[in-house]
């Protein structure tokens, strides 16, 4: 059982950046397709990002194209997401997930993913 923990969450003010961290001790992330989602109280979850288990291709939401950027070290067994110029939003938990040799047809759907982290909560406000 691959078991993922992010972290980096905080508030911050708009504009401003984080870096939220996908960590798992037990097993090593290279054959993983690595993706982020977010979710407020009440609304839907939301893919954001993604980076795939065999090149590397990204993969972003339109609505952060431009303003993330995911990458990842493999020797660490660490995928990151750096946030740019963050927009004002509800708060939200951050998770990361895995999908074994992934992305599969879609990266942004969720049920793509096997494995899941508890997520991290980020606010945007001033």
């Amino acid at each position: 059982q691959l078991q993922l923990v992010e972290s980096g969450g905080g508030l911050v003010q708009p504009g401003g950046s984080l870096t939220l961290s996908c960590a798992t001790s037990q097993y090593t992330l290279d054959y993983y397709a690595v993706g982020w989602f977010r979710q407020a109280p009440g609304r839907e979850r939301e893919a954001i990002s993604c980076i795939s288990s065999t090149d590397d291709s990204t993969y972003y939401a339109d609505s952060v194209k431009g303003r993330f950027t995911i990458s990842r070290d493999n020797a660490k067994n660490m995928v990151y997401l750096q946030m740019n110029s963050l927009k004002p939003n509800y708060p939200a938990l951050y998770f990361c997930a895995a999908d074994l040799w992934g992305p599969g047809s879609d990266w942004s759907v969720a049920r793509e993913y096997d494995y899941w982290g508890q997520g991290t909560q980020v606010t945007v406000s001033s």
